[in-house]
């Protein structure tokens, strides 16, 4: 005899089991973590045989600033701050080049840095760098911590609360549903220049290594070095009440995502620059779309409403 009563269906946006979650998450961490680097390794071996080619430092700038814009301006800027709008398909457009970065889903990405923001250097940050119980170990613990370490340790249920406004936009769920063929094709097109550019296997795998992995490899370094390094050496422009500072040094890899402190005193501006000489490429270029009518609703920086650090 059947049953009358429907079969249940699972929410897809409610959270998982617990256990099941830990388990998928640690492995998908381990992924993030080791293959890029794998990569990164097989990139340099291969360099150091036949020659870091001008092919090679193409196809890794210009898949590192697509995708870092994809992270600083559309993940971080855009949609975690709502600092600014973007018209038509280009917001879809940004987030996918978010996902190419292999850094999470965008709704997950977006929660978790709005769960840093609430809890900055507090109990409840997924990434504070505090040291990590006594001794001269716990600082290296605190910055492996919130360098990488997080990945493994980091929450992955309950978030879904903090991006219910990014829930109602159907582009966003969708683009979040397919972020593993997004990442696939972050890999795909470097390879596919390369077998069109280069020519044969070698140049596919040379395009896959240089704009695929390798340049995987470096960003998630600099996006998580405004994690560790970010909250622990740099200058204070503001006086927050966290540890933010600003790292000058990384500002041209993390296209401006580096004057953290900045970005602490006004989170919701889309720019970082607040002084003429802070490079901030991500601000540019939310300048430009503006410029261009496709950018919408811009904020800008209010440095005076913070409060600043004596000198």
């Amino acid at each position: 005899m059947t049953s009358t009563n429907p079969a249940p269906t699972r929410d897809l946006h409610a959270d998982p089991p617990v256990g099941e979650t830990d388990r998928v998450a640690r492995r998908l961490a381990l992924i993030t973590v080791v293959v890029p680097a794998l990569g990164f390794a097989a990139a340099v071996w291969t360099a150091c045989l036949v020659g870091f080619t001008l092919f090679d430092l193409l196809v890794l700038a210009g898949m590192y600033l697509i995708t870092s814009l994809g992270v600083e301006g559309g993940f971080h800027r855009m949609l975690s701050h709502r600092a600014f709008a973007l018209r038509g398909p280009l917001l879809p457009l940004l987030a996918i080049a978010g996902c190419m970065a292999a850094q999470g889903p965008v709704l997950f990405w977006v929660a978790t840095h709005r769960i840093h923001h609430a809890f900055t250097d507090r109990d409840g940050d997924p990434h504070s760098p505090r040291p990590l119980g006594p001794g001269r170990l716990a600082v290296l613990s605190g910055l492996w911590h919130a360098h990488a370490g997080w990945l493994f340790t980091v929450r992955r249920t309950g978030w879904s609360k903090h991006v219910k406004d990014l829930f109602a936009d159907r582009r966003l769920v969708r683009v979040d549903r397919y972020y593993f063929v997004w990442v696939a094709l972050g890999l795909a097109l470097p390879a596919l220049l390369g077998l069109v550019v280069v020519g044969g296997a070698w140049g596919a795998l040379d395009g896959l290594l240089w704009g695929g992995l390798a340049r995987i490899f470096l960003l998630d370094q600099a996006t998580w070095s405004v994690n560790s390094i970010g909250h622990t050496w740099g200058a204070r422009q503001y006086r927050t009440r966290d540890t933010s500072t600003n790292v000058g040094a990384l500002a041209v890899v993390t296209v401006g995502g580096s004057w953290h402190n900045n970005h602490h005193a006004v989170p919701s501006s889309a720019f970082n620059r607040h002084r003429w000489w802070q490079l901030d490429l991500t601000g540019a270029t939310v300048g430009l779309l503006e410029r261009l009518g496709l950018a919408t609703d811009v904020r800008r920086s209010a440095p005076a409403t913070a409060r600043k650090e004596r000198p």
